[in-house]
């Protein structure tokens, strides 16, 4: 169906490389004022142009490539998971794979917390997982809040990691990529857009196997079904599941979900 609709794009509007093919830093893709330029993109005229090496990504008449390897750099918006790694009077320093610490204050969590009367460790402790949303990022700073639906303290587990690049190919296209591992192995998953990947349930191995694949072959077309081939079986419908597919540079993560215990 996608290699219809973009073989149809290619068409009619002049398309000059096909979906989740490898462009180039300058490679035409597109010469037509019907597309708009998204990420990594930009246009001369009425052609737009790869601005990195990566794969090229069609949604809604907006182009965009998607880099190969990236560093991930944190924006509003973003869930990302991430380790508890101080304790500060008023807040919890965090980990979340990026060039500098997060923090999220005592006014990011939901509960009231009175300091003078609890131990902030017993809410949140060294070493704990925190499946969180960035409320702002600048030069200086990095702030979480667990405020949001799908925050959760991650307890148990498994943590998987995959560059940043390649969290939309995992997420897929409204989510499609990471419901359908979740329904073939019941397993719970939350994706980070920095890149890490909360898993929990009897099929860890299989989902690390196919993150592995979308690692390293996020490009190769026909992913989708060899995946589910590999995958296997009937699929489950009470597979863990909560909100719908965020995108963003975070195509699809509100369908990502973590555990119920906030702490």
């Amino acid at each position: 169906m996608e290699k219809a609709e973009a073989e149809k794009q290619k068409g009619e509007g002049k398309l000059l490389k096909g979906e989740r093919e490898l462009v180039l830093p300058g490679d035409k893709i597109v010469e037509s004022m019907d597309f708009l330029p998204g990420k990594n993109c930009f246009r001369e005229g009425n052609t737009i142009l790869a601005k990195r090496l990566g794969i090229l990504s069609v949604s809604n008449r907006v182009i965009s490539v998607i880099p190969l390897n990236s560093v991930y750099i944190p924006k509003p918006g973003d869930m990302v998971i991430g380790e508890v790694v101080e304790i500060q009077p008023t807040g919890w320093v965090v980990n979340i794979d990026a060039p500098q610490d997060a923090y999220l204050p005592l006014s990011g969590v939901r509960k009231f917390i009175d300091t003078t009367k609890m131990d902030l460790s017993k809410f949140y402790g060294m070493g704990d997982i925190i499946y969180a949303k960035i409320v702002s990022s600048n030069q200086g700073s990095i702030h979480l809040t667990m405020q949001d639906s799908r925050a959760r303290k991650l307890i148990g587990g498994r943590i998987a990691k995959i560059n940043p690049a390649k969290v939309p190919r995992l997420i897929g296209k409204q989510g499609s990529m990471i419901s359908m591992i979740k329904s073939k192995t019941g397993c719970r998953i939350s994706v980070g857009q920095n890149g890490l990947i909360w898993i929990d349930g009897k099929k860890c191995n299989e989902v690390l196997m196919v993150i592995k694949l979308i690692e390293d072959e996020a490009q190769v077309e026909g992913l989708t079904d060899r995946i589910s081939e590999m995958l296997g079986g009937e699929e489950k419908t009470k597979a863990g599941s909560t909100g719908n597919a965020a995108s963003q540079g975070t195509e699809g993560h509100s369908q990502e979900e973590g555990v119920k215990n906030e702490n």
